[in-house]
C-alpha cells in the first residue's frame, strides 16, 4: 500500500486555553475506560453539552494562517490520556486523506468543514468514497479506528474554526495522524 509521509501542518502551539467544565467533562467521560468507539460517544455528548465558542481563541489566532490550517494545544492531559486541540482554517484549506492513531471527537465553532470518509479497497490498493457531509457550527461527531479515513476542508468563503479532542496526548506525539493515504481514489 503505498503510503505518504505525515502533513506537515503546524505543530500545536498553546492557545488561549479551555473552558474548565469542558476539560472536566471529558475526563469524566474517559476515566469510564470503555471501548474507542463507546469513549467517542461519551466524549462527543460531553462536547456537545460544553461546546465552546470561537472566542476561546484569541483574535490572532482566530485569523488562522495562509499556509495552513492551524493546530492550537488547548489542553493535554498530564496522563495522557486526550488532548484538545482548536484547528483554524481559512477558506479552501483541506487535509490530505489520512486516519488517526486514537478516536477523536470534533466539533464546529465557527463557519462549516466538508468532510470526505473513504475505505480501503481492492486489498488496499484503492481507496472508495463512503460518505460525504458538511459539518455546520455547533455539529459534533465522533469516530474510532478502523473505519477514520477521511479528508476535511473548509469549503466556506470565512474562516472555520474546529475543536477536536484526540485519545491521546498530541503534545508527546506532534499529530493524531497515523498515516495519510496517497492512493488513488475509484
Amino acid at each position: 500500500m503505498a503510503l505518504a509521509s505525515a502533513p506537515s501542518i503546524a505543530q500545536p502551539t498553546q492557545g488561549s486555553g479551555c473552558p474548565p467544565g469542558l476539560v472536566t467533562a471529558i475526563r469524566r467521560a474517559v476515566r469510564e475506560r470503555d471501548d474507542w468507539v463507546q469513549t467517542a460517544q461519551r466524549v462527543a455528548a460531553e462536547v456537545q453539552h460544553h461546546l465552546p465558542g470561537p472566542r476561546m481563541l484569541t483574535s490572532g489566532e482566530r485569523q488562522g494562517d495562509l499556509a495552513g490550517y492551524q493546530c492550537h494545544l488547548l489542553h493535554s492531559e498530564a496522563d495522557g490520556a486526550f488532548s484538545i486541540v482548536a484547528m483554524v482554517w481559512r477558506p479552501g484549506q483541506v487535509t490530505p486523506i489520512h486516519d488517526h492513531i486514537t478516536w477523536c471527537v470534533s466539533g464546529v465553532l465557527q463557519g462549516a468543514e466538508y468532510e470526505e470518509i473513504f475505505a480501503l479497497r481492492r486489498d488496499g490498493t484503492v481507496l472508495a468514497e463512503v460518505a460525504r457531509r458538511v459539518n455546520d457550527t455547533g455539529d459534533v461527531s465522533g469516530f474510532a479506528p478502523p473505519g477514520d479515513i477521511h479528508r476535511v476542508r473548509n469549503h466556506g468563503d470565512g474562516v472555520a474554526i474546529s475543536l477536536h479532542v484526540y485519545g491521546t496526548d498530541i503534545s508527546r506525539l506532534g499529530s493524531s495522524v497515523r498515516r495519510v493515504y496517497g492512493l488513488p481514489v475509484a
